[in-house]
């Protein structure tokens, strides 16, 4: 982006458009501000709403991003809403309305208030972001893509927020679709593959004096038909003879059966930290899905249905509670080697970036061939090429622009040359022409004999497939499994108090007896603590919170081990000091096992602003991270699936491939979880968290009877050990 110079009277809506890559993502983060946020470069010019400078006023800028999810802050819907709210310093009363009006202004009103973050759709995520820009107030709303990853009535959902709870506002939208943003703009600015603005007046009068031309450079002009897809000439498939013909129907090779998907039951498990968990259904198909060589199949529905849950499925990430997706011969999928699931599938998930796992743009490419040894780099470079990322070949994916990522995750997912290709909304973020050369690669390999099964909301691919599947929304609501834990009940710093005072117990033990007392003392406050709630109707605990108990207490018992005999081995060899050793590491890190599980870190920042009196926004901060912290689980195992549909498998009889293995899930893990942060910063100072002013709170930090109860029960194992002492 260069060279730009625009001025946007008040209340006017302006439609931006332009190539992939032209800088349009980049032009919102320096209107909001935000360009020196984690953007790297040089930088010059400046940004003024209403005569001052973007951050001057908390609220006035609301910036929803091209990837929504990664700019979530809070655990639970609600919560993420009012997020904005406090930064601006809103009174805590008039809270509960503005965030109930902003979400029945994205129609995500049906939601619980509790209702997870972590649970929702793409298209929810989106709109849940959407909603806490609007619940701002602002005077400048700059909205990235808002309605590509949704459905057409959940998109008009979006746009009528928009139109309707945003009005008056200064309105800035990028899509590349514009066809239905039209009527309600009333300015459109071209930025040109160099950044620059080409074109900016009126939006029926530029489309009307310059449309054949922008449609030449790849806009999607209303009224202008879909480009003819590429046609690409692929490598031969990877899938052996033997393995596309071992269930071939009469028909012959062209309509073999390369994968089946049985009607299937998908549910989602969701542990809380009271120890309760939630089951929900994300999936339900009634019938079978035989996925044929030489077809492509388009999985369609309404956003939330399930379309990408269906097709992680199918890729065996995901298992069933009932029906199985199986190969050729008849194995499960979710059972083959990295080996074997490498040649049969192909993966283009939701966020392209979860799936990158090279240094270069090339290296992503030839990844899985190398890997199998089939790796062709004149091929890899061709690929590139059609798809307008030669230039890049060098260049870390994680510097890429949202629709580049996408299409270097297609060029990955089809360069190898599997049976099956499975793409989630292949063609989102895309211009006319880097959507013909999408479009073009799937066509291509379906012409090759492959199979594609893709979920989209893109009517110009649906019109190419050679069958629509659609996918109903599974039923409404969840259920607890399980009651809440007797530890729930009890705040942050009371449960910090808990696991830090026996420390002092530890220090002061005079041997092993005493502190034998103490681990007797914490084992039956594990007992009360991890049993179910009074009143809650079910048993007296749940086996699942002593198992994540003994997991969580199995590092500290090997320390202890680890203590007590270098004790006796360094010392005297006296097995009471190596006994009053290694018992003092264990009470000094099981009370934290047994309560730091229950800390959460909404409530553990509410507490440490509004009880401590400590500055809010480093304990918000702390608060988000922690909320990072909990999702490395998540990244690591997409990470892992990544990695095993390349053909990047594990062998315990290798144990090479362990150390590869955990090194490069790590080193993922870390990246992603990098790249994660810098988004949420952008998020957080989106909405006005990087402001100087007051910050108020959504939910008290009340002190409560059990946690009184908590902190006298760590207490008493202090004064035991001083009555023992005396």
């Amino acid at each position: 982006m260069r060279e730009v110079d625009l001025h946007l009277p008040a209340g006017q809506r302006v439609l931006l458009v332009g190539p992939s890559g032209s800088g349009k993502s980049t032009l919102l983060r320096a209107l909001a501000g935000l360009l020196l946020t984690v953007d790297s470069g040089d930088l010059s010019g400046s940004v003024s709403i209403d005569g001052a400078e973007p951050g001057a006023r908390p609220g006035a800028v609301g910036l929803v991003l091209q990837e929504p999810g990664s700019g979530t802050v809070a655990a639970t819907v609600a919560r993420d809403v009012a997020f904005g709210l406090e930064n601006i310093g809103l009174p805590a009363d008039e809270m509960p309305a503005r965030v109930a009006a902003a979400l029945r202004a994205v129609a995500l009103d049906h939601l619980p208030d509790d209702a997870p973050t972590g649970s929702l759709s793409g298209g929810q995520t989106q709109r849940l972001a959407l909603a806490g820009a609007l619940a701002l107030g602002p005077s400048l709303l700059l909205l990235d893509e808002p309605t590509a990853m949704l459905d057409e009535a959940s998109a008009a959902t979006v746009r009528d927020a928009v139109v309707r709870g945003a009005a008056g506002v200064t309105t800035v939208v990028v899509e590349h679709r514009i066809e239905p943003w039209v009527e309600h703009v009333d300015r459109l600015v071209v930025l040109g593959r160099d950044g620059r603005v080409r074109h900016d007046g009126p939006v029926r009068r530029v489309l009307a004096e310059h449309g054949a031309e922008l449609a030449a450079d790849g806009i999607w002009v209303p009224g202008v038909p879909a480009p003819q897809p590429l046609e690409i000439d692929l490598a031969p498939l990877a899938v052996s003879d033997a393995d596309s013909q071992a269930r071939m129907s009469p028909g012959g090779c062209a309509d073999a059966v390369l994968l089946t998907s049985e009607p299937l039951r998908v549910e989602r498990r969701r542990n809380h930290l009271d120890g309760s968990s939630e089951v929900s259904t994300a999936l339900v198909t009634d019938a079978p899905l035989d996925v044929h060589a030489g077809q492509a199949t388009a999985l369609v529905g309404p956003s939330g249905g399930g379309k990408s849950t269906w097709l992680a499925t199918m890729a065996g990430l995901v298992p069933p509670s009932s029906g199985r997706v199986v190969a050729a011969d008849g194995r499960d999928v979710a059972d083959l080697p990295a080996t074997e699931v490498a040649p049969l599938l192909g993966w283009v998930p939701q966020w392209s970036s979860s799936a990158l796992l090279s240094r270069t743009v090339l290296d992503e490419v030839l990844l899985t061939g190398r890997t199998l040894g089939t790796a062709d780099e004149a091929a890899a470079h061709h690929l590139l090429e059609v798809l307008g990322l030669a230039h890049l070949a060098q260049v870390d994916p994680q510097t890429l622009s949202g629709g580049e990522q996408r299409r270097l995750a297609v060029a990955a997912a089809l360069a190898h040359g599997p049976g099956v290709v499975l793409a989630d909304e292949p063609t989102v973020g895309q211009d006319r022409g880097t959507w013909a050369a999408v479009t073009g690669l799937l066509l291509s390999h379906r012409a090759r004999g492959g199979a594609v099964v893709t979920a989209t909301h893109d009517p110009d691919l649906v019109a190419r497939v050679d069958e629509v599947r659609h996918v109903r929304t599974p039923p409404p609501g969840t259920h607890r499994s399980a009651p809440p834990a007797v530890l729930s009940a009890c705040g942050p710093l009371s449960l910090f108090a808990a696991a830090a005072i026996p420390m002092a117990a530890a220090v002061l033990s005079p041997g092993w007896p005493t502190s034998l007392l103490v681990l007797a003392m914490l084992a039956v406050g594990a007992l009360v603590g991890l049993s179910n709630r009074p009143g809650s109707g079910a048993g007296w605990t749940v086996g699942g919170r002593w198992r994540g108990l003994a997991i969580r207490l199995l590092p500290g018992l090997v320390g202890a081990l680890g203590v007590g005999w270098s004790t006796w081995l360094l010392g005297s060899q006296d097995v009471d000091d190596a006994v009053s050793a290694a018992l003092r590491l264990v009470v000094i890190v099981a009370p934290s096992a047994i309560v730091l599980a229950f800390v959460d870190p909404d409530d553990l920042a509410d507490h440490l602003g509004q009880r401590l009196r400590l500055p809010a926004r480093p304990v918000v901060a702390l608060g988000a991270a922690l909320q990072r912290v909990q999702t490395f689980g998540t990244a690591w195992t997409e990470v892992g699936w990544a990695r095993h549909l390349r053909g990047q498998g594990v062998s315990w009889r290798r144990p090479r491939s362990v150390v590869a293995h955990l090194w490069a899930s790590t080193f993922g893990m870390l990246l992603r979880s990098l790249g994660s942060a810098a988004t949420l910063a952008v998020a957080m100072d989106a909405r006005g968290f990087a402001s100087g002013a007051r910050r108020t709170w959504a939910q008290p930090a009340p002190w409560r009877v059990a946690d009184s109860l908590v902190v006298l029960a760590a207490l008493s194992t202090v004064l035991v050990v001083v009555i023992v002492r005396l």
